[in-house]
Parts: C-alpha cells; sequence; structure tokens
C-alpha cells in the first residue's frame, strides 16, 4: 500500500494542489478576503504557500519538514468562523478530486482537516 505523500502526488502534486488551492481561496467569496492580502507581497504569498506545501507533505508522510506556527498560533486572533473553515475545507477537497486524488486519500486528508478544527475556528 502507498504512503499518503505518494497517493497525493510527492513534492510535485503536493506542490499542484497548493496552487490551485490557494487559487480556489483567492476565488471563494467567503474567504477571499483573508488571501487577497497575500497576493500584494509577492514574497509572503510564495512563503504561504512553501508553508502549505512543508505541512502537506509533512502531515502525509512525506519527507518534508514543517516550520511554520502551529495551526493554533497562526490563527491566533483571527477569529476564523465555521463557514469560513468549512470554505476552506470544501476548497481543499474539491481541488483534490479536480486533481484525480482517490477517495481514501481525499477522506485521510478530511480526517485531518477536521482535526485541526478546534485549532482554526475562533483561535
Amino acid at each position: 500500500m502507498s504512503t499518503l505523500y505518494e497517493r497525493l502526488g510527492k513534492a510535485d502534486g503536493i506542490a499542484a494542489l497548493v496552487d490551485d488551492i490557494v487559487d480556489a481561496h483567492l476565488r471563494n467569496p467567503v474567504i477571499q478576503a483573508r488571501y487577497m492580502p497575500l497576493k500584494d507581497d509577492p514574497e509572503k504569498f510564495a512563503q504561504a504557500k512553501q508553508h502549505l506545501r512543508d505541512f502537506l507533505g509533512a502531515g502525509s508522510g512525506g519527507p518534508e519538514t514543517y516550520t511554520g506556527r502551529s495551526m493554533l498560533e497562526a490563527h491566533r486572533g483571527m477569529n476564523v468562523n465555521t463557514a469560513e473553515y468549512m470554505a476552506a475545507m470544501d476548497d481543499i477537497m474539491g481541488t483534490m478530486a479536480a486533481h484525480g486524488v482517490d477517495e481514501q486519500s481525499r477522506n485521510e486528508v478530511l480526517a485531518t482537516i477536521y482535526g485541526l478544527k478546534d485549532e482554526i475556528v475562533h483561535a
């Protein structure tokens, strides 16, 4: 059985997923206001994407090392509400489906994201 990391396409597949997930967030009217400021700072935008790639890579069993803040620290003071959390989760799930990620792998990622909910919503 292959690892989740392998099923997500390893580093290249995860990089493509992250690019499309962030693009989906930028188009999503529920959460786009949280992501639009990143576009005005290309260095911060690239760093945010790298953190997401590292987080997803490390969390799915890859060799990447995540060096960013914890989910609680990253979302502290943002007052993320449940609708925003669900919108982000929907973007992630939809992007993975569009990339042909199998249902089992999508469910594993969903379980991980759901496990982080208390650290993200109203953190």
